[in-house]
């Protein structure tokens, strides 16, 4: 069975939902298990890791990059950099942030880069922005215009209740499931 992780730090709950979004997304190919961790859950669990065949990074976007918890994460992952450990598994990645940009685009750079330090295979987003000309609206998919990763928007003084809106999750949920199909693919291949 082809194994999905998806590992993802939340400050605030925003990311959380869009993390349970991406495992929506994941559950819907037939044949994949998923394992939704958080960065200190994901720091006892290296060996779930490693049996992945696709590892999807998600963390809000603080002060224009990864939060410091995801960063850790990132750190502590040197021994597995160094040992090839995730060398050909597929990445990608998601982030929240309170502003329409919040310089999302340089989280998801940060998390590209990250996997590409590790010899992973990034998978971006395959869906054309919405919400860019006037018969769009928020409710459409990809209404942030990603092209590198999902990316979600929820309002800084607003529970995760509140946010990211139904469009962005379901824009997280996307990516999930175009991860979990090709990850399939290239475990077929191996």
């Amino acid at each position: 069975m082809t194994q999905v992780s998806i590992v993802y730090h939340s400050g605030y709950g925003h990311t959380a939902e869009q993390a349970k979004a991406v495992a929506r997304g994941v559950e819907k190919v037939a044949g994949i298990s998923v394992h939704l961790l958080t960065v200190e859950q994901a720091q006892q669990q290296w060996d779930v890791l490693k049996a992945s065949d696709a590892i999807i990074f998600g963390t809000p976007t603080y002060m224009g990059s990864a939060a410091a918890a995801f960063k850790a994460f990132m750190d502590a992952s040197s021994e597995k950099w160094y040992v090839r450990e995730w060398q050909d598994k597929i990445a990608a990645g998601f982030t929240t942030s309170a502003s329409q940009s919040g310089d999302k685009l340089n989280t998801l750079i940060q998390l590209a880069v990250f996997a590409a330090q590790h010899g992973m295979i990034w998978v971006g987003q395959d869906l054309l922005p919405g919400n860019n000309n006037s018969k769009g609206s928020v409710n459409d998919l990809n209404r942030l215009g990603g092209f590198l990763g999902a990316m979600a928007q929820a309002n800084a003084d607003q529970g995760p209740e509140f946010g990211p809106i139904p469009s962005d999750l379901l824009t997280a949920e996307h990516l999930g499931e175009r991860v979990a199909t090709v990850a399939q693919r290239f475990s077929v291949t191996k």
